[in-house]
């Protein structure tokens, strides 16, 4: 009796699950779909690990039409396309992921990217990351097991920073002056709020800099290239923005310093000889103007000797010194004494995403030397200098 009881129950439950099944055969399809969706991703996965693009592509986007909310697919896919310059492509792809996953961050963060930098959809592209910047997440700390809070500090970061890109941008293609000051504005903000959250951010100081020396705001320009120098080195570039403000403001000596330095590392990198022959050009400018400003402090000395003599022929007639002849002879003391320097690489170099870094025979003596930023007297007269590894 209970083993027929038993039966009856299984073809009860069987005839149960037949009529549930015939009266939500939509539900039915799409939960085998999903499962078979889901075997072309982990397909997709295999040969996109193996980088095996073309395959990946293929059962990606066999995966997605069985089933379309697998987020980390459309992920993937966008990050393909991207690699082919496909950029249309991508851009749909990661709007697919943040659509079935509104929280993704880094596909908004790669969507506003593709926009601004690939295909100067700029507004597009600053409407992607203030979303980053406004999503409020709730942050969780399990110590050792899960930790939201740096995940959310730096997606933030980088939406920032690449806020700060995109206005730029927006400056360099506009003709309008009040635009183009309006937008580097905005970049300056940007720029700001990176270094606020990561104030060791080498390419948001770097960036931040820039904006500031086009704004023309030369004593935060300074101020943020010579961290920057502080935090890389051996990054010809801030060296290079440092001189050219450096002449701009007349400190021709420091600027030669730096332009030295610049061309020194664009030396040992092989860049392209367009980029050489550039930066020795401004080189040879500089040098120029270190020798015009010689000569200039050589004629004022002159000039000054000359006051002082006529002046010390009157004092001698009416016995007294007079006080303009005092105040000549404790002002305008001009000195000429530049500090021109040759950095010589030894066979101890290492370049890694083109940028010179250290290595066991690079003499540390250079790092520190490229990594002091003497010129931080006229930016922020409470520091001497910036020392490269100081705190």
């Amino acid at each position: 009796m209970k083993k027929l009881l038993s039966a009856l129950f299984s073809l009860f439950v069987i005839a149960t699950l037949g009529v549930l099944a015939y009266l939500n055969q939509q539900f039915v399809m799409e939960q085998v779909n999903k499962l078979k969706g889901m075997y072309f991703v982990e397909k997709g996965d295999q040969a996109y690990q193996e980088l095996k693009m073309n395959d990946a592509i293929r059962f990606y986007s066999k995966g997605l039409s069985l089933y379309p909310g697998h987020y980390g697919a459309w992920y993937n896919l966008g990050n393909i396309y991207v690699v082919y310059e496909d950029y249309q492509s991508a851009m749909y792809a990661y709007s697919q992921a943040y659509k079935y996953n509104p929280r993704m961050m880094i596909a908004r963060i790669n969507y506003g990217i593709v926009a601004s930098e690939k295909l100067g959809n700029f507004d597009s592209a600053i409407e992607q990351y203030d979303n980053v910047i406004n999503t409020k997440r709730k942050l969780v700390s399990i110590p050792y097991v899960y930790d939201n809070k740096l995940s959310n500090k730096e997606n933030k970061a980088i939406a920032y920073y690449n806020k700060g890109v995109t206005y730029k941008l927006k400056a360099l293609y506009t003709t309008d002056k009040v635009l183009k000051r309006i937008y580097i504005n905005e970049a300056i903000k940007a720029y700001e709020n990176a270094v606020k959250i990561d104030d060791n951010n080498y390419d948001a100081l770097f960036n931040l800099g820039l904006a500031y020396h086009t704004y023309g705001d030369y004593r935060r320009a300074g101020k943020c290239y010579c961290k920057a120098i502080n935090i890389e080195p051996m990054n010809y570039e801030t060296h290079y923005n440092l001189a050219v403000l450096l002449r701009r403001m007349g400190h021709y000596d420091d600027a030669y310093d730096e332009i030295n330095k610049a061309i020194t590392l664009i030396t040992a990198l092989d860049e392209n000889s367009g980029i050489q022959e550039y930066v020795a050009s401004v080189l040879n400018d500089i040098t120029r103007s270190v020798y015009k400003d010689k000569d200039r402090k050589k004629k004022m000395r002159a000039l000054l000797e000359k006051e002082r003599e006529k002046l010390a022929k009157q004092d001698k007639k009416s016995g007294k010194k007079s006080a303009k002849n005092n105040k000549i002879a404790k002002s305008h003391k001009y000195k000429y004494d530049p500090s021109h320097y040759d950095f010589v690489f030894s066979e101890g170099l290492t370049i890694i995403d083109g940028k010179v870094v250290e290595d066991e025979n690079l003499n540390d003596a250079l790092i520190k030397s490229f990594g002091k930023c003497p010129s931080i007297k006229y930016f922020d007269p409470s520091q001497k200098e910036f020392d490269y590894g100081e705190e």
